[in-house]
């Protein structure tokens, strides 16, 4: 299916996505992206739908080719203390506020979010399967979130994070049952249900 270039004719729009949120350990990491009209980004999708080399020949020609981007994040701290869905609204607006250019709209990957002051937002369900700069934001956050799981695998090998990313697969859930949960895992999350 093709991207559609924009949403509203006329308006600098950025797309934004995040990722992690269905994670045990590490932060949150959002994405914020404005394109111009003519980039050429060849096979770009929600990036579910793309494999880890995919998605890493993407990134540096959305980072080259953007009008403006910038890449956030919530902490572990700020998910337990605030929820994760209000922690990946905070990574969105710190995403925004990190543009070196202002947009006229948001284009929010969800149903949900809390408006960014200034800038009128609209929210697409799937969005990441819809627009290009919604999809190139959900690179973006993909990639570098992956990238930090890695720093973070080196200090804690036995988890895994490397290939888990910090997902809750059974051999992520394992290692906490062994060793217990590290500095970098979601307390208000459920680590360990009991069938584990």
């Amino acid at each position: 299916m093709r991207l559609a270039l924009q949403h509203t004719k006329g308006l600098v729009e950025a797309g934004c996505d995040e990722a992690g949120r269905g994670c045990l350990a590490g932060p949150v990491v959002a994405a914020a992206v404005i394109l111009p009209p003519g980039i050429r980004l060849p096979g770009l999708n929600d990036s579910k739908q793309l494999t880890e080399l995919q998605r890493d020949k993407l990134r540096p020609l959305i980072e080259k080719g953007a009008i403006a981007w910038c890449v956030a994040q919530a902490t572990v701290e700020e998910i337990d203390r605030i929820n994760i869905l209000n922690a990946s609204f905070l990574a969105m607006h710190r995403a925004i506020e990190g543009l070196r250019s202002t947009p006229d709209l948001l284009l929010i990957d969800g149903n949900r979010f809390t408006p960014y002051f200034g800038i009128a937002h609209h929210c697409v369900i799937q969005g990441d399967g819809k627009f290009r700069s919604i999809a190139a934001a959900s690179v973006l956050a993909k990639t570098h979130r992956d990238d930090l799981m890695r720093t973070l695998h080196t200090e804690q090998p036995s988890f895994n994070w490397a290939v888990n990313k910090g997902y809750p697969t059974l051999a992520h859930r394992r290692a906490i049952a062994m060793q217990g949960p590290t500095a970098h895992h979601r307390l208000s999350f459920t680590l360990l249900p009991e069938e584990v």
